[in-house]
């Protein structure tokens, strides 16, 4: 997949750009679902797949104070983008100038004169240009004189609620990442490198992993969970803890993982934690053998639900 921080000159680079336009936060079903669309046209008019989007995120540029929390690194997000056919990439910087410019010419001197895009594609609520009054209306009376196909993706639903990642933000609030897995179509997860810890669970039975997290994503809610951890082409499953250590009176919020049958040294090394199931809240012991009472519990609900799948 190319990736580029511009967009001058790219319909020379490529021909017959379908730009699929968005932030794919999370790369939930809906956005999968657009994406397909964008690929499906390009193949119909033997074009180029392609998104358009911003990084860092609009909202962290004109309201940073009321910016949420992200589902997914940008990292991860391209990784999703090449899975699922993207070729090209442009993920352009956002700034207060770009803000200032008018749909009508984000559609005329973007879309058409430096992309020659031959295929548009967006969701039903997509806005964009200044005060984002750019709307799929707009686009539809723009798509004939700039000589572009239009495709606008009906909101989707998962049961009876409507995807979106507000809702999944909301819901990873609340620890239930059983159901926010529903709507991303894939379990939540965090990736870091394991960094060196207070090194308790070692003294106790139990060692853990401690991640680097990048304090712009959203983790789930303060809490324990059943985990899948990725390591070097392997999964294990694992007991992760979100939050303070209340036993121990800590102070700064991380997440630590113990791994099920693993002995490796982790110091270091990069993994990848999926959120499977929320076991419990987290809790104050009275002492380190009722914690270590209760960590054998909460492995014996990871290895029967494993088992149960």
């Amino acid at each position: 997949m190319y990736v580029y921080q511009h967009w001058q000159g790219l319909k020379y680079k490529h021909s017959k750009l379908v730009v699929g336009l968005g932030n794919f936060d999370g790369m939930h079903v809906g956005h999968k679902i657009l994406i397909s669309e964008v690929v499906a046209l390009a193949k119909e008019i033997n074009g180029t797949p392609a998104v358009f989007t911003f990084y860092p995120h609009p909202l962290a540029v004109l309201y940073p104070d009321n910016c949420p929390p992200l589902l997914l690194s940008q990292e991860a997000k391209q990784r999703f983008m090449a899975r699922l056919g993207v070729e090209v990439l442009l993920l352009v910087p956002f700034n207060l100038e770009f803000a200032r410019l008018s749909p009508e010419n984000f559609i005329k001197t973007i879309i058409h004169e430096e992309l020659g895009a031959g295929g548009v594609v967006v969701g039903y609520n997509y806005t964009f240009g200044h005060h984002g009054t750019g709307t799929p209306d707009l686009l539809k009376k723009q798509a004939s004189m700039y000589y572009y196909q239009l495709r606008v993706v009906s909101q989707v639903m998962v049961g009876r609620q409507v995807v979106s990642s507000s809702l999944i933000r909301e819901l990873l609030t609340e620890g239930k990442v059983t159901e926010a897995a529903i709507f991303l179509g894939y379990y939540p997860f965090i990736e870091g490198q394991v960094v060196a810890g207070e090194k308790r669970g070692g003294t106790i039975g139990f060692p853990t992993a401690n991640l680097d997290i990048d304090q712009s994503l959203l983790v789930p809610a303060n809490g324990v969970y059943s985990v899948k951890v990725y390591f070097d082409c392997e999964t294990y499953l694992g007991v992760a803890n979100v939050g303070f250590k209340p036993t121990f009176q800590g102070k700064i919020r991380n997440v630590e993982v113990h791994l099920l049958d693993f002995c490796q040294d982790l110091y270091g090394k990069d993994i990848k934690v999926n959120f499977v199931r929320r076991l419990r809240e987290e809790k104050r012991f009275m002492s380190s053998s009722d914690l270590v009472k209760q960590i054998e519990q909460d492995i014996i609900q990871v290895r029967a639900g494993a088992g149960s799948k």
